[in-house]
């Protein structure tokens, strides 16, 4: 079997003859055959089952014919190795049994054991390397991310518990921002010792911050995540979540391979703010999905188009697919980028090689 490298290849920011294409939530409730799987087992269940969450994985690949497979799992599912107790309940989100408040909290926390308490996922990631034909991307959640769940206690619109500590008691939040750190890393270079192929980092809600808090409370941590596997060679992607524009400049220092972007910020605009050295993956709304395939296909190639006129792209969503969206959709529109994206780069090259005109834009 031919091994499909074109994602990797595109966080490289190397020359790739059509775009690679994934799509967040891509393993999930849009899909019949998954729904059937959960009626008989929970998110937790599945994570569990490392042939079950395999076989979950790599049903988009096949129905889909997308460039790259992500783990089934949960951002959630390392913080049970720190003590902390949960549950990701249906129609809400993880839900935790005692909020961390306190400093005493904060210091109950444990560090992360991933052999005693997280095999399930490691045996996943083994079987995927094994059987699949494009890379594994394999994740955690960000700090800020898992923090608003742990001080919130579920999920959260206006954060004020968490904004709360952030504010009124920085040292307690800076000491659970640093305990989240170890996390994050010891679970991210197991995964790569496992077979990660690429490793994303979730920063879901950090867009509810404003510039100057990201810089003050968030950014340290981020930077010492990248910065601690800059030296392992797999493409490692920070996505900041949505409405996380303003947030794109204080990025252009971290020691990742490429940035996320929501849909608010065109792509050339956030390659702007970020600077030249990433590559940039995303970001049509989710939503468009829900108009007719003509509408789907005219958004996609506005972006195709953007990003194409610079190496280094990776279309996908700018947030994770929502239960409604037509798996038959996402195959068009799957194809379409393969296909249109295709012809975009062969006449960007034959533009640079014989003087002809760029098909970049023009179509």
């Amino acid at each position: 079997m031919t091994y499909n490298d074109t994602f990797l290849r595109a966080c490289r920011r190397e020359p790739v003859e059509t775009l690679p294409v994934w799509y967040m939530r891509q393993a999930g409730r849009y899909d019949p055959e998954y729904r059937a799987i959960k009626e008989t087992h929970s998110l937790l269940d599945i994570c569990r089952k490392p042939d079950l969450a395999a076989e979950v994985t790599m049903m988009p690949v096949k129905k889909l014919g997308v460039d790259a497979a992500i783990l089934y799992s949960d951002i959630m599912n390392p913080v049970a190795s720190l003590g902390v107790d949960f549950d990701i309940v249906k129609n809400v989100g993880p839900v935790i049994a005692d909020p961390i408040r306190t400093k005493a909290d904060v210091d109950r926390l444990r560090p992360i054991d991933v052999d005693k308490d997280l095999p399930h996922i490691m045996e996943t990631i083994r079987i995927l390397g094994r059987e699949l034909t494009v890379p594994l991307i394999t994740f955690a959640g960000a700090p800020f991310t898992i923090a608003s769940y742990l001080i919130e206690g579920k999920p959260s619109k206006s954060y004020i518990r968490t904004k709360q500590m952030m504010y009124s008691e920085p040292h307690v939040w800076h000491a659970l921002m640093e305990k989240l750190g170890d996390m994050v890393i010891t679970y991210l270079q197991a995964q790569i010792a496992s077979g990660a192929k690429a490793v994303q980092l979730f920063d879901s809600w950090v867009g509810a911050l404003a510039p100057q808090d990201f810089r003050a409370f968030v950014l340290p941590v981020i930077t010492r995540i990248f910065r601690e596997l800059s030296h392992l060679p797999q493409p490692k992607i920070y996505f900041p979540g949505v409405a996380s524009g303003e947030l794109l400049p204080y990025l252009a220092e971290l020691q990742a391979d490429v940035i996320g972007l929501d849909w608010r910020v065109p792509i050339a605009e956030g390659r702007r703010r970020i600077g030249p050295r990433f590559a940039v993956q995303g970001n049509l709304d989710p939503y468009v999905l829900t108009a007719p395939m003509s509408v789907i296909e005219a958004h996609a190639k506005a972006i195709i188009d953007e990003g194409c006129a610079q190496p280094g792209y990776v279309f996908n969503l700018g947030h994770g697919l929502f239960p409604e969206a037509s798996l038959e959709k996402l195959r068009e529109l799957t194809a379409f980028v393969h296909e249109y994206s295709r012809k975009v780069l062969a006449g960007a090259s034959r533009s640079r090689g014989d003087g002809k005109e760029s098909e970049v834009g023009s179509r």
